[in-house]
């Protein structure tokens, strides 16, 4: 079955990490204003997003190398914790590979998901229980969502050079 998000997908996603792809490691780490997220954190908590995600689909558990990145997903994001992983240790390879791996787990799923990735109970990042299909709606769209994020910071006038 060919998946009707898969383009969504490729689409969203292609043009997230193309707005990382020349960052470097101050940039990845860089604040508009206190308290909000950096790019790097918004990458890292998309790839946990992500990981989270199709492990739920897959009705596999975290394996213990994600979990600290699946805790990007929520911690210091959606809720008031601070955020899993130190600025100074965001490094754009850090980025570069936390997105690669994620990227490399939701590419053969959202191409082409079975019944029961698509029927499958998954809890989301903000909370409710949805379904497979739904995970694949928001695995879609998030990049998307990001990337608008990104680029605005990027175009701020105090972003380092």
């Amino acid at each position: 079955m060919s998946c009707d998000f898969a383009a969504s997908y490729a689409l969203c996603r292609g043009r997230f990490d193309q707005e990382l792809a020349d960052l470097t490691d101050a940039q990845m780490q860089w604040r508009m204003y206190p308290g909000s997220l950096s790019i790097g954190e918004m990458a890292l908590h998309l790839a946990g997003v992500e990981i989270w995600f199709i492990h739920q689909m897959n009705g596999q558990p975290i394996p213990a190398e994600y979990q600290l990145l699946v805790s990007c997903a929520t911690e210091g994001v959606v809720n008031d914790n601070p955020f899993p992983i130190p600025a100074p240790e965001i490094t754009a390879a850090k980025v570069k590979e936390a997105l690669a791996i994620a990227r490399g787990l939701v590419d053969p799923v959202v191409s082409n998901p079975t019944d029961a990735q698509r029927a499958a109970t998954i809890q989301s990042a903000l909370g409710p229980i949805i379904d497979g299909t739904g995970a694949l709606a928001r695995i879609a769209f998030h990049p998307g969502y990001h990337h608008g994020q990104a680029y605005q910071m990027r175009m701020h006038p105090d972003f380092p050079a």
